[in-house]
């Protein structure tokens, strides 16, 4: 789902837009699993239950199921749905919450420094905590970011490699000058 284009403002576009790491479902996926496994095998022994009992023993299993569903799987997956990380041209964005909504807005010209941290269970599913240091007392830390590398440098070269940033052209030139780093196409060295 693309951040909605009437929340931003002139000339701004969205760069990167993620959701944290699918690797947060992993454990609510497998306790709809257990859940899920333990209710069939309980309601199938509660079949052969007296008459009465069998019929409230069904309807307390499915009860105290479907509680531990919404609780153990559907919260998170609705919490990990409506949690939002955008980069745009200006800024950077976290949203999060469904009934209650949270939200930080950071311009980009406010960030001193970007850092990443991951370790190996993080390596391994490519994902990573960021670590933002703005104008603010404390860092702020964004965990879960999938490709953390990737969006670390997108921040970076926005903050600090925007060719129009610091680029006002002259009377005798109207064109920006060309990005800094690599020589153009045609004027490569042999």
């Amino acid at each position: 789902m693309a951040y909605p284009d009437d929340l931003l403002s002139e000339n701004e576009h969205v760069v990167v837009h993620s959701h944290p790491h699918f690797k947060m479902l992993i454990f609510p996926f497998l306790a709809l699993i257990v859940t899920l496994g333990v209710g069939i095998w309980l309601a199938v022994i509660a079949k052969d239950a007296t008459a009465p009992w069998d019929l409230i023993s069904e309807i307390a299993i499915a009860a105290v199921g479907l509680g531990l569903v919404a609780w153990l799987f559907l919260a998170p997956f609705v919490r990990w749905r409506t949690t939002h990380f955008i980069v745009t041209t200006d800024r950077l964005i976290a949203r999060e919450g469904v009934l209650k909504r949270t939200g930080i807005d950071i311009p980009l010209s406010r960030i001193n420094s970007v850092q990443f941290e991951h370790g190996l269970l993080d390596r391994v599913f490519g994902c990573g905590t960021l670590v933002i240091e703005s104008a603010s007392d404390e860092p702020l830390k964004f965990d879960d970011i999938p490709k953390v590398e990737r969006v670390h440098t997108v921040i970076y070269r926005e903050v600090n490699d925007n060719p129009y940033d610091d680029f006002a052209p002259g009377p005798q030139q109207t064109e920006p000058l060309p990005p800094q780093g690599h020589p153009p196409r045609g004027n490569r060295r042999r």
